[in-house]
């Protein structure tokens, strides 16, 4: 790997130093209460140094990265001091950034179309196209991934996973950088090149900060400092080999030929008796750094956050929290929208598979109601032709959003958590990638099932019956991202469908009973099914205003030849079309802000969806108990 630690196209950024002090984390637990995860722990991660969080499970290494990320923080208490100064969570996700455990990349596009996108977004017009070209270029060259530039993200090895999610987040050269366990699932020699990275990216004046499950005795030698925790509690802060003489002074000794990481390990999970106090108090639970004799990186420029007042001091300044420069929300909706496109369109089996499933469906249905649309005996068979349309145009779109959307989620948390857009930009541009598949499949079937069921060929009643179809399909969606938006996998797959039966039963409730005997509480719930809008709306469209349908010689005897006593006997006879579709365009409105709403509280939510997470938590706990 090259040793350039420089992006040449973008400004050196401010030093950061990152000092918590009694920092304390609790969860709830049944009817125990709380359950501290984090218990008054202190401590300081210096600019230039690659710092490694160790502990075994459950000690809470991946809480505290998550509470100095800003990814958790609510239930938080102590200080964080961002170089002396008391932490702005807000401001202070301006300067870092978080990569996940999870290498989720974006699918269906190549490295460098990746890459390309990240620096569109982050980046915005403060560098022109060539000087990104080039800042890719460095950072893909100093990672090690300029061979897979045309390679398509889904088929990278899972070191080049991470090496790429590393390099998305480095294209604006944050001063920051948290890594949940990045050598997880990689074997020993992707997971030294994985760690002796981020040594030479922190060369370069960066923060690096990292939770790491039982490195080797060589890997952890590279680690500038190692902050290890058992129950909550710091036992250990300092250079990685000093640990040895360190447990030494407190009466363990390391056996040799013995990977230091694992017996401190071993010894913070007991098995060779309960030393916990007497670690944690040798220094003062994280206050106190062992050994001063740390790797000192040296510069040959003071850092931009740094004043020089003598040769043997630096006074450490304000970091500069405005170099996060993004693009403006119209480019980031245009970026976003371009890259959905993109990925709809190379995913050809669904694209394949859906057309087909259109086509298919619509030559059934068109053939079950085959020439039934002007046959004076089959009037009753003509409700039931729009009925199943408006069932296809509520499943057929909701069922993908409830697959893809909770797995999108995660791409969603990475990126905007770290500041690649606006929700709302990216929210816009999914509403709006969806359109043309939706508008260009409905118009197949609706072509398919309207000729074959012989539906008056009139330009009004046509356009009408494409626009309802249509309405309801995109609002059928909207329902779907409501559910998935909040829900997981699982939970979403299996609430879509079951929530659809009642908006089914509620549409056609009532129809030739006469509407003064349905109960109150069922009127009042037919109000909020949108699907009876729909329905109403396109029997007015496609019944109002036409002549008397012809009996067939062969039928014994047709009962609605006459359309409008047809509607007065199932009681719609006074329906609005306009009222119906204001009705419809009100539902996608509250469908849509909902989506919206939920997912921007999963993401960062206010203090009363964080209270009434906190009462979740308890109840999920006393249920589990």
């Amino acid at each position: 790997m090259t040793s350039n630690n420089n992006l040449t196209t973008l400004p050196r950024q401010s030093w950061v130093d990152i000092e918590f002090q009694d920092l304390t984390y609790s969860v709830p637990q049944g009817r125990k209460g709380c359950k501290l995860i984090l218990k008054n722990i202190s401590g300081h991660f210096a600019a230039g140094q690659l710092t490694a969080i160790l502990g075994p499970s459950g000690a809470g290494k991946s809480t505290l990265l998550n509470t100095l990320a800003g990814y958790k923080s609510g239930t938080a208490s102590g200080q964080i001091l961002i170089n002396g100064k008391q932490r702005n969570v807000k401001k202070f996700r301006n300067l870092s950034r978080y990569i996940m455990q999870e290498d989720v990349v974006q699918p269906m596009l190549t490295v460098g179309e990746a890459m390309m996108v990240a620096a569109n977004l982050k980046l915005g017009k403060r560098i022109t196209q060539t000087e990104k070209e080039k800042t890719i270029d460095e950072v893909l060259l100093q990672l090690n991934l300029q061979h897979t530039f045309s390679t398509r993200t889904t088929m990278l090895s899972g070191g080049e996973k991470k090496r790429l999610s590393i390099a998305l987040e480095l294209l604006n050269n944050p001063p920051v950088l948290f890594l949940d366990e990045p050598t997880t699932g990689l074997d020993d020699l992707s997971c030294m090149q994985c760690v002796n990275l981020l040594k030479q990216i922190s060369e370069g004046g960066r923060t690096i900060i990292c939770s790491i499950h039982t490195p080797s005795a060589k890997m952890f030698s590279i680690f500038d400092k190692v902050y290890i925790i058992s129950a909550g509690q710091c036992i250990y802060q300092g250079y990685g080999p000093n640990i040895v003489p360190y447990l030494a002074n407190i009466g363990l000794e390391c056996p040799k030929h013995f990977n230091p990481a694992d017996f401190v390990i071993e010894v913070a999970c007991q098995e060779y008796g309960n030393f916990q106090d007497r670690l944690t108090s040798s220094i003062d639970n994280g206050k106190i750094t062992y050994s001063t004799d740390l790797v000192k990186k040296a510069t040959t420029e003071t850092p931009k956050n740094v004043e020089n007042t003598t040769s043997d001091h630096f006074q450490i300044v304000e970091p500069d929290y405005s170099f996060n420069e993004k693009s403006d929300w119209f480019t980031q909706y245009k970026i976003l929208l371009l890259r959905m496109w993109k990925q709809m369109l190379r995913d050809k089996s669904y694209l394949v598979l859906r057309t087909l499933l259109y086509i298919l469906i619509g030559s059934l249905i068109g053939n079950l109601y085959l020439g039934m649309g002007r046959d004076g005996s089959k009037t009753i068979f003509n409700f039931g032709f729009y009925f199943t349309c408006l069932i296809f145009f509520m499943y057929i779109p909701m069922m993908p959003v409830l697959l893809q959307f909770p797995k999108e989620f995660q791409l969603i948390k990475r990126e905007y958590f770290n500041k690649w857009y606006r929700l709302s930009a990216y929210f816009a541009a999914l509403t709006t990638s969806t359109l043309p598949i939706q508008l260009g499949l409905g118009s197949v079937y609706v072509i398919l099932v309207y000729t074959l069921s012989d539906q008056p060929m009139e330009f009004d009643r046509l356009t009408h019956f494409y626009l309802i179809c249509m309405l309801t399909g995109v609002i059928s969606e909207s329902f779907g991202l409501l559910i998935a938006s909040h829900l997981s996998l699982v939970n979403s797959m299996f609430v879509g469908p079951v929530l659809a039966v009642p908006l089914m039963l509620l549409a056609v409730y009532g129809f030739g009973s006469g509407y003064s005997s349905i109960p109150t509480l069922i009127k009042i719930a037919m109000y909020f099914s949108y699907l009876r809008y729909s329905l109403e709306a396109l029997i007015h469209t496609m019944l109002i205003g036409r002549d008397k349908l012809k009996c067939p010689e062969d039928a014994d005897f047709c009962i609605w030849t006459d359309l409008e006593n047809f509607m007065v006997d199932m009681g719609i006879e006074n329906t609005i079309l306009w009222v119906d579709i204001v009705a419809l365009v009100v539902a996608y409105v509250i469908f849509r802000g909902g989506s919206y709403y939920l997912l921007k509280q999963r993401l960062t939510p206010n203090k009363t969806f964080r209270a009434l997470g906190y009462i979740g938590r308890i109840v999920k706990s006393h249920i589990g108990r």
